[in-house]
């Protein structure tokens, strides 16, 4: 069977859209007549047929909807539901539109004989190539729903880290933004029409009434022209960025920054420490693991030394050894992996090994923030008091005179 998606029209003009699951669109069609609807649209459903129909901003599941959907697979599974009854619930349940048509699609090809992870694999910009990996294991050992309620709290965790981050750097964010709003109208609104007055009075107006009143009009003439330069500037390094070897050396440059190369680091090293703590507790093998392990590191100098240790680990070498050759992980990393090696608990040390890169991270983050919420607020309130007093030193003058 296959999942198809419609769009008809009912005897009163309404839009009615949807999706069945029959073996062609023949079958759609009467099917839609016979419930007194005019089909416009019928088409399969198909990552191809999603991205071609409006759905192309939108590839995947966001973290929550890919947490919510495992953590409720698992819950029909352990319930006792076979694999296409527990997707048909989940397609019923399911409120989003794109959600509905992923999940009938994911259910249509396990009804056609497909394994579920190769059914996942029809949708490789939803389900990401470790969550695929997962789901194959669950499959050959039979514990599909104690591994997807794992995969659940993978998902979680990776989505629960993102957000800490982000989080973090929220803050000092908006007060640079504010910040930088509050400057930007004093200069263009405010100054010019008290320094007005000075101007006027033709006074001598000291350096820093000088150097103020310039800024003030430099803003206001050429502000406007400065956005193009700026987009164009960010479109060009957006446009670098895209070619495989500037993005590699931008990598490398970043992670040897003093403070912020250690946070890229150490949350690359945490993804990666995880991913194969997982992998290895469900039973794949290591190689395959390493595989998927390199894929969720963003950073590209990170990930070829992966690639590179995964050719070292299939010659017979061991994987403390082949990760430390490249001297780009932490050395606590290694070490926990070697003691994983030695006494046979590999996933324990890697789950190990992932928690504590985490809680490292999290710690040089609130640090790096802590850091930075007094310097912006001190950088801001001397930019103010270098503006007031720019103000004020011509108006001390021409009191003194009056005097």
């Amino acid at each position: 069977m296959t999942a198809f998606r419609y769009e008809a029209v009912d005897r009163e003009g309404r839009v009615v859209k949807g999706v069945v699951e029959v073996d062609t669109a023949r079958q759609v069609r009467s099917h839609l007549r016979e419930r007194a609807l005019f089909p416009v649209s019928v088409e399969p459903v198909s990552q191809e047929a999603l991205s071609d129909n409006g759905f192309s901003w939108r590839r995947r599941f966001s973290s929550n909807q890919l947490s919510l959907f495992t953590r409720q697979f698992s819950t029909l599974l352990s319930a006792g539901l076979t694999v296409e009854n527990a997707l048909d619930a989940l397609v019923e349940q399911s409120e989003d539109d794109y959600s509905r048509q992923i999940i009938a699609g994911v259910r249509a090809e396990v009804l056609s004989g497909q394994t579920l992870s190769n059914a996942l694999s029809q949708y490789g910009r939803v389900f990401p190539e470790i969550y695929r990996a997962l789901v194959h294991a669950g499959e050959e050992s039979g514990e599909l729903a104690e591994v997807m309620l794992r995969l659940a709290d993978y998902v979680e965790n990776r989505h629960a880290l993102r957000q800490k981050v982000m989080l973090a750097f929220l803050y000092p964010a908006a007060v640079s933004l504010v910040a930088t709003a509050v400057i930007t109208g004093l200069l263009v609104y405010v100054v010019p029409q008290v320094v007005g007055v000075f101007r006027q009075s033709h006074q001598a107006l000291p350096f820093l009434t000088r150097a103020l009143i310039a800024s003030s009009d430099f803003l206001r003439k050429t502000g406007p022209y400065l956005l193009l330069p700026l987009v164009a500037g960010i479109w060009a390094g957006y446009a670098a960025l895209s070619r495989p070897s500037l993005k590699k050396k931008w990598h490398g440059f970043l992670l040897d920054l003093p403070i912020f190369g250690k946070l890229t680091k150490g949350l690359d090293t945490a993804r990666f420490a995880n991913t194969l703590a997982i992998l290895s507790a469900s039973g794949v093998p290591l190689l395959k693991s390493l595989q998927a392990g390199a894929m969720v590191v963003q950073n590209l100098v990170l990930r070829e030394s992966i690639e590179d240790a995964l050719k070292m680990v299939s010659e017979g070498a061991a994987l403390s050894r082949a990760l430390a050759k490249s001297r780009k992980f932490p050395p606590i990393l290694i070490h926990l992996i070697s003691s994983g090696e030695a006494s046979g608990r590999l996933a324990v040390m890697l789950d190990r090994a992932s928690r504590q890169q985490e809680a490292e991270m999290e710690g040089r983050t609130a640090w790096l923030t802590g850091l930075m919420e007094p310097i912006l607020i001190v950088v801001m309130g001397g930019i103010v008091l270098l503006i007031v007093l720019a103000i004020m030193l011509p108006i001390i003058d021409m009191n003194q005179l009056v005097r």
